[in-house]
C-alpha cells in the first residue's frame, strides 16, 4: 500500500491499530490473494473498506465469497468485484443470500445487479421485488 493509502485507512478505521498483523491483517491479504486479488486490487479494496480487516475470517469471510461461488461466480468475478465493491463482503450472510436468490430466479444476478442490488434499502428492495411477483 502507498503512504497515502495507509493514512487513508487509518483515518477511516483507527482500530486497525488494534489488529495483529500475523493474526489478522496477513492472513486477510494472502486469503484475497488466493482468490484472485492481485497486490494492487487488495490494496485498493482495504483502502476503500478498511472494516473487512475486523470481520472474521473464517466464519465471516470465507462463507461469504463461498456464498458467491456457490451461485455461479468464477473466482476472477468474484475478485473484480471486491476490487470496486469491497463492502459487499460486510453485509449480513442473509441480505446477501436474499438478494442473490431474487436476482437469480429473475435471471438478472450479475456483479453489476448485485451492487446495485446491496445499496438498496430495504424498502427499495421489497419494492424491487413487488415488480417480479
Amino acid at each position: 500500500m502507498s503512504d497515502a493509502q495507509v493514512a487513508k485507512v487509518i483515518a477511516r478505521c483507527p482500530q486497525m491499530f488494534g489488529l495483529s498483523l500475523d493474526r489478522k491483517l496477513k492472513p486477510l491479504v494472502y486469503w484475497l490473494s488466493e482468490i484472485g486479488m492481485s497486490d494492487a486490487q487488495v490494496a485498493k479494496a482495504i483502502a476503500t473498506c478498511p472494516s473487512l480487516c475486523g470481520l472474521s475470517l473464517p466464519s465471516n469471510l470465507m462463507p461469504k465469497v463461498q456464498l458467491l461461488r456457490d451461485r455461479g461466480f468464477s473466482d476472477a468475478q468474484i475478485a473484480g468485484t471486491l476490487t470496486v465493491f469491497p463492502a459487499l463482503l460486510t453485509y449480513s450472510s442473509k441480505r446477501l443470500a436474499h438478494h442473490m436468490s431474487v436476482l437469480q430466479a429473475q435471471g438478472l444476478l450479475t456483479q453489476t445487479s448485485m451492487r446495485s442490488c446491496m445499496l438498496m434499502t430495504d424498502a427499495d428492495f421489497a419494492n424491487f421485488e413487488t415488480r417480479f411477483d
